[in-house]
């Protein structure tokens, strides 16, 4: 049976030990963490902070994240999977290190944000990828599905809603803010904006809370608490509601050009509970799924595991660039 060349380097440390396909250099190679890229890109006047990894030689992999974070979430994902693939994760207005222009400079809704990952994906040439959508990115993920389905090579979904059984008790106080906007329907949301919701989108329903970093939901309630960003925030809120509508096209979409697509899920997410991941079941033919034990950030817990799902899924599904013969 072969043996993993990284598994005889931790049992063989001779320099003179040598097996046929595990030569020292080959082990090293097979270790070798590609580092990731912090870069910034003007769009429309706007900063927009990305991490980048790997070469723009092989398949790209679109990283959309989720409120109340930034691109931050796949910093553990993105080496996993550089060796193979070109890894791209924005940041959108209004969260991370990208620009955040108040409220009445730039209108902070889904079409908006889409519009400025569209732009942003054609000032980097990205022509072809799969998209990554977790929570505020599957909206934005799918529009761009939408509007050019022929870019998109495969889906990766963990905790990214389509469907309206996805939307439960969480979405109560929203709903009611979608159809009258008002101060008194916008101050019970204020609540999903404090340091203990943002902590809590991290711990509940996790395994082992010892796990998760702190530096995670300190580092977004940091920036969510800049002069502004609640605003910001509210405004998202309220532009969420134009998301259901739309549901029945991005489900047509699925239907229609059946993109290869892994479900990922947090099944303990109290925000996207796994009522919103059975749906796609209806839709897409070729589709891996998986829930898992864990809550709504995934990638905390289980990003090993996820990691392992994608480089499998991908491998099959996304077409590589064909190797160059060495030269005669």
């Amino acid at each position: 049976m072969a043996i993993p060349c990284d598994e005889l380097s931790s049992v063989f440390a001779s320099p003179s030990f040598w097996i046929q396909g595990c030569s020292p250099t080959r082990m090293a190679k097979q270790k070798q963490r590609i580092p990731v890229a912090h870069k910034t890109v003007n769009i429309d006047g706007l900063d927009i902070f990305y991490r980048e990894a790997g070469s723009a030689e092989n398949p790209t992999v679109l990283l959309l994240h989720g409120f109340p974070t930034s691109s931050q979430m796949f910093r553990n994902l993105m080496p996993e999977l550089a060796n193979g693939y070109h890894l791209v994760a924005p940041d959108y207005p209004g969260f991370g290190e990208s620009s955040s222009p108040p409220v009445h400079q730039f209108e902070y809704t889904f079409d908006n944000l889409t519009n400025v990952v569209e732009k942003f994906t054609q000032a980097l040439k990205l022509e072809r990828y799969s998209l990554y959508v977790m929570n505020y990115g599957a909206p934005v993920g799918y529009r761009l599905a939408v509007t050019h389905p022929e870019r998109v090579q495969a889906l990766i979904v963990q905790n990214g809603n389509a469907y309206e059984e996805g939307l439960r008790d969480f979405w109560i106080p929203l709903r009611a803010y979608w159809k009258d906007r008002s101060e008194q329907n916008a101050e019970p949301l204020k609540n999903f904006l404090t340091y203990e919701a943002t902590k809590s989108q991290y711990t509940s329903g996790v395994r082992n809370v010892e796990a998760i970093s702190p530096d995670t939901w300190t580092a977004d309630q940091y920036r969510m608490d800049r002069p502004g960003n609640k605003e910001i925030q509210l405004q998202l809120f309220y532009s969420y509601g134009s998301n259901p509508p739309l549901y029945r096209e991005w489900q047509a979409y699925f239907r229609n050009y059946q993109p290869p697509t892994l479900i990922v899920w947090g099944k303990n997410d109290p925000i996207f509970p796994a009522e919103g991941a059975e749906p796609y079941k209806r839709d897409l033919k070729n589709l891996e799924f998986h829930l898992l034990d864990t809550g709504h950030f995934a990638l905390e817990e289980d990003g090993g595991e996820i990691a392992r799902y994608m480089a499998n899924f991908l491998d099959k599904h996304v077409k590589k660039p064909a190797q160059r013969s060495p030269a005669a």
